[in-house]
């Protein structure tokens, strides 16, 4: 801690942190325990973040991440997009197709940033905004294999007619950052996606993530 940063603030990020890390909740105790204050710190800790709908307490006293994270988090997709775009832009030229950035949503995969190539003379068309469930189509399961561990070499995801029939799919997940679950692909119009574009998808996966960090 150097004397520019607040104690206090650090630690309150540090009670958020830690809750978004566990699915039952925390007791005042454990919170005290993993921050190594006593309990009327973490007491008043979880006032201020209360105040703030930023944590909620259950019945059972156990704290939990509060609804209004969900309202920052609703901010933080404008900014991945456009951190996301010149790698997007390149790699649907590149390739020839429609590129796409998916963060996770819920249960569901949401394309937050779509970029179509301007240089073919047909294209899938896929718009921001559109979901899917996550263990359908290349970006999600792309993301899901991350997610359980499952992601191998060479780093990519190749799906055929799961979402559209007749498009093929191909997508790598967004690895090392923190708090974002997300992929980057592609979608074309075609039987089966050309040997260059998994290593190329997986390429602009790891451009966006150094964009993002």
């Amino acid at each position: 801690m150097t004397a520019e940063t607040s104690q206090t603030l650090d630690r309150g990020l540090r009670v958020l942190k830690l809750l978004a890390d566990t699915d039952h909740g925390l007791t005042v105790t454990e919170l005290s325990n993993r921050l190594g204050v006593n309990r009327t710190v973490v007491y008043r800790l979880l006032a201020t973040l209360e105040q703030h709908a930023l944590v909620r307490r259950d019945l059972g006293g156990r704290a939990r991440v509060g609804l209004g994270v969900l309202r920052l988090g609703r901010q933080v997709h404008p900014l991945v997009r456009e951190a996301a775009l010149p790698a997007l832009r390149s790699l649907a030229e590149d390739i020839g197709a429609t590129a796409h950035l998916t963060l996770v949503d819920g249960a569901d995969a949401l394309a937050v940033a779509v970029v179509e190539p301007t240089w073919t003379d047909y294209h899938v068309a896929y718009r921001a905004g559109f979901r899917h469930p996550l263990d359908r189509g290349a970006a999600g399961r792309a993301i899901l294999a991350a997610r359980q561990g499952n992601l191998i070499e060479p780093g990519f995801t190749l799906t055929h007619g799961e979402l559209e029939a007749g498009a093929s799919g191909a997508a790598a997940p967004l690895v090392g950052i923190t708090g974002i679950e997300g992929s980057v692909g592609v979608v074309m119009l075609a039987d089966a996606v050309p040997e260059r574009v998994g290593p190329r998808v997986v390429d602009a996966a790891r451009e966006v993530a150094d964009a993002l960090r």
